[in-house]
């Protein structure tokens, strides 16, 4: 599978005036939560130029006719037919204490890659889904990084961020640290406001063509599609 360069504004986030638009990257992960079904993270899987599936992803991407670059977990989940098959690309991980998805994006790091989309990373356990959606707030300090469902994507943030937007947007702020935030060009502003539950920052909504918030901690903004 191989990458047009063609950029995808529902992708590009600033960061402050000096970090560039984050633009579509070359390197995307599939985790083992609902394989995607909306066109946007379909279109990342079918331009991205280096793939690569969690253990339990990998059976059902090949059944797809996916081909991944790489395959990264504890292997016990993959078929003994894939296994076989692909096992020059099979990085090997009996780590415990971390699930395959943050083994695939330190594996990701330690190849020098520093811009990941995230797909199948919700849709099943909700256990599953909470836990690697609270990850973003870790990975967010190793690599530019988002997560793409099918119904919008979440982005981890530790500092003052502008985003690209639409009127009418749908946005959610979840606080990992509990630090003061202020919003500008949101319907429901906040200011110096400090969340201490992850509802008290859903259901926003975006005033027009960008959004800012202004925080020193850790935050994972969800933004869903038109």
């Amino acid at each position: 599978m191989h990458a047009r360069s063609e950029k995808h504004s529902y992708l590009c986030v600033k960061r402050d005036a000096t970090m560039s638009d984050f633009h579509t990257p070359a390197t995307l992960i599939i985790a083992n939560g609902r394989y995607p079904e909306h066109p946007l993270p379909l279109s990342l899987i079918r331009e991205a130029t280096y793939i690569v599936c969690t253990d339990g992803a990998a059976n059902d991407f090949i059944a797809r006719g996916g081909l991944p670059h790489a395959i990264v977990g504890d292997c016990d989940s993959i078929s003994p037919e894939n296994r076989e098959r692909f096992a020059p690309i099979i990085h090997h991980s009996a780590d415990q204490e971390t699930n395959d998805l943050t083994k695939s994006v330190h594996f990701c790091v330690a190849q020098g890659f520093r811009e990941l989309v995230i797909v199948g990373g919700t849709g099943k356990r909700e256990d599953h889904t909470l836990g690697n959606i609270s990850l973003l707030a870790e990975y967010q300090q190793m690599a530019r990084v988002v997560m793409v469902t099918n119904w919008g994507r979440f982005t981890p943030i530790s500092g003052n961020t502008t985003f690209q937007s639409f009127r009418g947007e749908q946005v959610s702020i979840f606080a990992i640290d509990p630090v003061a935030l202020t919003t500008q060009g949101l319907k429901y502003p906040l200011q110096q406001r400090v969340l201490t539950n992850w509802w008290q920052g859903t259901l926003n909504e975006s005033l027009g063509d960008h959004f800012s918030i202004e925080t020193d901690g850790r935050i994972i903004v969800f933004q869903a599609f038109q």
